[in-house]
């Protein structure tokens, strides 16, 4: 996957020039909505550099259709197109938004980190006029919309201006292979108590319990989410995730979860050389077979539903009961932004509406996404992809989604990815690796007034 990213870029640097160094112009970053304009084919002949990182199968399907349905309903708007893997976007975005001739849309990771930083340097542009004049409000729940919101200093995250608009709704549950399932005597299990007796016997009938890879660090983030959601209040857990005042990392209920997850390393539940092995990697054995469980998010739907078809299920963590509230780490696919710089925000908004309009989400749909807007009204076959569909509702439903761990600072994501690769080699204790997190979080917190 590193290969193709790194050949789609190679071949679009001759013709993918990023945006003009010249000042924004049509409307500044605190326009009125009829201070812009919504007239996209009026706007004469535009090229917009977009950066994104939808270069898995499914994802750069939906993506080169709606690009291409976009161009030929806009002939005079020109996209170059420069797709990177996930860790490549979070590394080189960065220094290209610091520097004069950024691009003009980028997806940008919603944490603190990445989107919290740039709103603090000024380096996106607001898009609340965009949302009045295109009804981008009534698209999207405020549920939705709050995780692309900080307030202009980039000091409060969930609250503020709206900087992105986001195209896929995402769960991390747990996927799993039915046939194995059935071969070791085992249904989907509907307890937390079910799952790790169905963990346990995966590992005496000579199958991985759990296929995973943590070399990239941040995978392991979405485990330790999911174990952590059966022990913490879903409240405790946005909280910390937010990075606002009034939770601890050090709770006994933490400690709890954390002890879970290293009593798995223990007992084999993990695949051989799991924190040496990629992502990427980790997915794809799942895919072809090694493996009764992958934890996960829903973006990896096209491709494992390609590689394992009706074998391939999905399913909600589940709780201490059957019929416990479901509680599962989610939120949205990145969003995306327009930068500051952009000399052409209207035609950066009329293409960022496009993408996540109403015909977009059917086009997401038949790619194997899942649609974070009208995701109940769209029409799917029985088997993993109505399972995600489902799940999804389910969990945004009985509001159970909670965020990201890493969003709760700006350095969080290093901090957890990093103390998480010690705590699953056993080099840190779960007190130890909890009281780093808690040093992180509360600097930050009690700083951030």
């Amino acid at each position: 996957m590193a290969l193709l990213a790194a050949s789609a870029v190679a071949a679009c640097a001759a013709g993918c020039a990023p945006g003009s160094s010249a000042p924004p112009a049509a409307s500044s970053p605190q326009a009125s909505a009829t201070a812009v304009r919504t007239d996209a084919a009026g706007l004469g002949n535009v090229t917009l550099t977009v950066w994104d990182q939808e270069v898995r199968g499914g994802q750069a399907a939906q993506m080169e259709k709606l690009n291409a349905a976009f161009q030929a309903k806009y002939p005079n708007i020109k996209l170059n197109r420069v797709s990177r893997s996930f860790d490549d976007l979070n590394t080189t975005l960065r220094l290209a938004l610091s520097g004069n001739e950024p691009p003009d849309v980028v997806e940008a990771n919603n944490g603190r980190s990445s989107m919290g930083a740039f709103v603090k340097a000024g380096q996106l542009r607001p898009l609340d006029a965009y949302a009045q004049a295109y009804g981008w409000k009534s698209r999207y729940p405020e549920s939705v919309l709050r995780y692309s919101r900080y307030s202009a200093d980039g000091k409060l995250f969930g609250e503020g201006n709206l900087y992105g608009l986001p195209q896929v709704g995402e769960v991390v549950g747990i996927f799993y292979n039915a046939a194995k399932l059935k071969k070791l005597g085992l249904r989907p299990p509907r307890t937390w108590a079910e799952f790790e007796t169905a963990l346990d016997r995966a590992k005496t009938g000579g199958e991985v319990p759990l296929q995973f890879g943590n070399l990239d660090k941040w995978p392991a983030v979405h485990v330790f989410g999911t174990v952590q959601g059966r022990t913490v209040p879903p409240s405790q857990i946005g909280t910390l995730a937010f990075g606002r005042k009034g939770a601890s990392w050090t709770t006994p209920e933490n400690v709890k979860a954390a002890e879970q997850l290293v009593s798995w390393v223990d007992k084999g539940y993990f695949a051989k050389g799991f924190n040496g092995q990629g992502y990427d990697a980790a997915w794809q054995a799942f895919g072809k077979g090694q493996g009764v469980f992958l934890i996960a998010g829903t973006w990896l739907l096209a491709d494992l539903r390609k590689a394992l078809g009706a074998d391939l299920g999905f399913m909600l963590p589940p709780g201490a009961t059957a019929d416990a509230a479901p509680v599962a780490t989610g939120g949205t696919g990145l969003p995306f932004a327009i930068t500051a710089k952009s000399p052409h925000p209207d035609a950066a908004a009329a293409y960022i509406d496009f993408i996540t309009s109403e015909d977009a989400m059917k086009v997401l749909t038949e790619t194997g996404n899942l649609p974070v807007a009208d995701t109940g009204e769209q029409t799917v076959a029985d088997g993993p992809q109505r399972e995600v569909f489902t799940a999804f509702g389910t969990v945004t439903a009985k509001d159970g989604l909670v965020p990201y761990l890493d969003y709760a600072t700006p350095t969080f994501a290093d901090t957890l990815g990093a103390a998480l690769q010690d705590l699953l080699a056993k080099k840190a204790a779960p007190r130890d690796f909890l009281a780093t997190l808690e040093k992180d979080y509360k600097t930050f917190a009690e700083s951030n007034g």
